[in-house]
């Protein structure tokens, strides 16, 4: 967890004025590491509509060029450049034309590695996250990576987004009790990286999405 924290200006949520990660080291590292470490960290999220805030319980590493189920496996396009920009960047890519899908960049050293956040559970603003997600059980809300990018109004504009800048950030949270690791869902594409275990998820906690 980064030491180097900056302190939120005059928002009125309390969750917005917690201090959030300004440091971009915490992200200069492998997504295998980084991914575990964002569980139970805090996603805010301002914006005209609302704030909402939520806890992370579930992740999915992607590790770059060799990692066969990873958009940078085949080179950079407009699509996934931000993967290719510097860690602690948003990247937001549209899946089946249908869903967004909301992954921090990480690193090292300029490697096009992300974490895609798979669930949430929304602590503050799920009024403004149940309007977008049409009326949803309150477990469901972020509940899977297209409905996380809905209850949190994240779209393309975001795209390249500073995670140290806002109004899209993560702060810290608590630290879960027990994390399960498994392999990620959806990739039958990836070879040999189809079974490896890369999602990480908060153990029993029933915001996590559905395989």
């Amino acid at each position: 967890m980064s030491s180097a924290l900056a302190v939120a200006g005059a928002d009125p949520s309390v969750a917005a004025r917690a201090p959030w990660i300004d440091d971009r080291a915490f992200f200069d590292r492998s997504a295998a590491d980084l991914a575990p470490d964002l569980l139970g960290m805090t996603l805010i999220h301002e914006t005209t509509d609302g704030l909402v805030v939520g806890r992370i319980v579930e992740v999915e590493a992607y590790l770059g060029p060799e990692d066969l189920a990873a958009h940078s496996a085949h080179g950079m396009t407009p699509r996934n450049a931000a993967m290719f920009g510097p860690p602690g960047h948003a990247y937001v890519y549209l899946v089946y034309g249908l869903h967004h899908c909301l992954n921090i960049v990480a690193g090292p050293a300029g490697k096009p590695e992300a974490v895609l956040l798979r669930a949430a559970e929304v602590t503050e603003g799920a009024g403004v996250a149940a309007q977008r997600r049409s009326g949803a059980p309150s477990n469901r809300l972020a509940s899977g990576p297209g409905n996380l990018a809905r209850a949190f109004g994240v779209g393309r504009s975001l795209d390249g987004a500073d995670l140290l800048s806002g109004p899209l950030r993560l702060a810290p949270g608590r630290s879960p009790a027990a994390v399960r690791r498994t392999p990620r869902i959806g990739v039958p594409y990836a070879g040999e990286w189809v079974n490896r275990p890369l999602r990480y998820l908060i153990a029993d906690d029933p915001h996590r999405s559905r395989p």
